[in-house]
């Protein structure tokens, strides 16, 4: 009788919903995949691009000066200075059929070298000489991305001295970019004044021989106001704005697909239906980021925003992996 009961108990009904004949039961607590969970709209504010970099103190900076448009560079036999010059140096001038456009080194600063060979042809914005100036300096290494966010768009610079003065106002110097090393050429050869040597040999420009400015990486360099007292490789923080909206239609950056020109994003409709819809992108703070167009700021934008499909196989010019789908 015992063992009949046993029986009958293995097969009631509670126990045999364990079979492994039954289904597997879902997770509790997760919506179905592609489901709208969170949905933001369209706000406005001002906004700032900015980018921090870390930095240093450095005594007598080098830094590149670009030409002005494209053209081919002249060179101007300068004589490295003895000690600052009180007023701009003019050391090259970049010729666009008969129009000069002429480099300079600014007062402070001395010329450092040559970046590229005499009678080159140049781009504008490509560094074309070097310049050493003269004093404290703030240097600080970027990487290609904050490069490109900075080059060509700085609108003011702040700096804080790590455990010393600031934030202040840092002028900057230059231009953002690597430099090659600089050269600086031979004296001319002496004039064939009566009694001069023809086959006197060429000396060098200056008292001595030149000094080339060394190759750098990507860089920023700014100086301090007077009134900022800096101790040389003391650490610093230097925060670059490179522009400011006012008044501008915003979403989160998780809402956007995308960060610079255009992107995507999700527009929820009353049934609950995702729209992918294009947008053009402006600044972000890394926070959000501007909606210049494509919405008029009464959508319910889906968080998070779009994924952006794969290139399929062939795509791009490349040819599919064997057995791929």
């Amino acid at each position: 009788m015992v063992l009949a009961a046993l029986a009958v108990g293995a097969a009631s009904p509670g126990l045999a919903a364990c079979s492994a004949g039954g289904g597997e039961p879902e997770t509790p607590g997760l919506a179905a995949r592609g489901t709208t969970v969170t949905t933001v709209k369209p706000t406005r504010q001002d906004l700032t691009n900015r980018v921090s970099l870390t930095g240093k103190v450095t005594i007598n900076p080098v830094y590149g000066l670009v030409a002005p448009v494209d053209g081919e560079v002249r060179y101007l036999n300068v004589r490295p200075p003895t000690k600052p010059p009180t007023k701009p140096t003019r050391v090259a001038t970049v010729w666009v059929g008969n129009k000069a456009n002429h480099v300079e080194v600014p007062a402070g600063s001395m010329f450092a070298g040559r970046l590229v060979d005499d009678r080159s042809k140049v781009t504008a914005g490509m560094p074309i000489v070097s310049a050493r100036y003269a004093g404290y300096g703030l240097v600080a290494d970027l990487d290609a991305g904050q490069a490109y966010k900075i080059a060509g768009a700085v609108g003011s610079v702040q700096a804080q001295i790590k455990n010393g003065p600031g934030p202040f106002a840092c002028a900057m110097l230059g231009t953002v970019a690597a430099l090659p090393e600089g050269t600086v050429p031979a004296e001319p050869p002496p004039s064939q004044a009566p009694g001069a040597n023809p086959n006197a040999p060429v000396q060098p420009i200056g008292p001595g021989a030149p000094e080339k400015s060394d190759p750098t990486g990507l860089r920023l360099v700014c100086t301090a106001p007077a009134d900022i007292r800096m101790i040389n490789g003391a650490a610093a923080t230097v925060d670059v704005v490179t522009e400011k909206a006012t008044n501008v239609l915003v979403l989160p950056v998780e809402a956007v697909a995308g960060r610079q020109g255009k992107g995507k994003v999700d527009v929820v409709g009353p049934d609950g239906q995702r729209q992918t819809r294009d947008v053009e992108l402006g600044l972000t703070d890394g926070k959000v980021i501007e909606i210049r167009s494509g919405l008029t700021g009464d959508e319910n934008v889906a968080v998070p925003g779009p994924n952006l499909p794969k290139a399929s196989p062939g795509e791009n010019g490349e040819p599919g992996l064997p057995g791929s789908k």
